[in-house]
């Protein structure tokens, strides 16, 4: 293979793309909203914005989207706020796959490393980082608004508010464009949602190294 042909950049800023493409026309579709009907523009809005975890809206999550499409916006968190070559690459190694060169170079150039070696591992090490944070988060979150929520509902909202902040989206689901204004003084929601703003701000590799 011509390593010379391999940019990085390209290939990122061409997944990053492709990915907000594909969740804007996802929440284009009508299962997505509570009323069957969207515009585009405020669907591929809504994916830069979950993608890129900026957490700006044009419509209430709350209110506009279907329990679909807030579940495409949480993936969209989820994958904007991880990286989607981390995830490529985390399958790629379940299934039993060699990276090939390509693939360790644009791994490499968007984990910021000055070598190839040890990816596989750093990505693992990526995804328990997060998945054990997340989870935490959503358990105590869902312990904490059980009594006054129903468990389905208690749930939904633990899990997508853990990731929402994990990775800084700052996207909720309490409607009305309020955010979480409603738990002012609340000492649980607010230093479990505090802890996971720093753990994900400062970076797994930050922790790894």
């Amino acid at each position: 293979m011509n390593t010379n042909t391999i940019n990085p950049s390209k290939m990122l800023v061409g997944s990053f793309l492709s990915m907000v493409a594909i969740g804007a026309l996802l929440l284009s579709l009508p299962f997505a909203t509570k009323t069957g009907t969207s515009d585009f523009l405020t669907a591929l809005f809504t994916s830069a914005s979950a993608t890129c975890v900026t957490g700006l809206v044009v419509a209430d999550t709350a209110a506009h989207w279907s329990i679909w499409g807030q579940i495409i916006i949480l993936l969209l968190i989820q994958i904007g706020g991880l990286g989607l070559m981390t995830f490529v690459t985390y399958f790629i190694i379940i299934l039993g796959r060699r990276l090939n060169l390509k693939q360790k170079m644009v791994l490499q150039f968007a984990l910021n490393r000055s070598s190839m070696a040890d990816l596989a591992d750093i990505i693992r090490y990526l995804l328990v980082f997060s998945i054990i944070f997340e989870l935490a988060g959503t358990l105590i979150l869902f312990l904490h608004w059980l009594p006054t929520m129903g468990t389905g509902q208690a749930f939904w909202y633990a899990l997508f508010h853990s990731v929402s902040a994990f990775n800084n989206a700052g996207f909720d689901l309490f409607g009305n464009f309020n955010s979480l204004q409603a738990f002012t003084g609340d000492i649980v929601v607010n230093l479990t949602l505090s802890i996971l703003f720093i753990t994900g701000s400062l970076g797994f590799l930050v922790v790894y190294e």
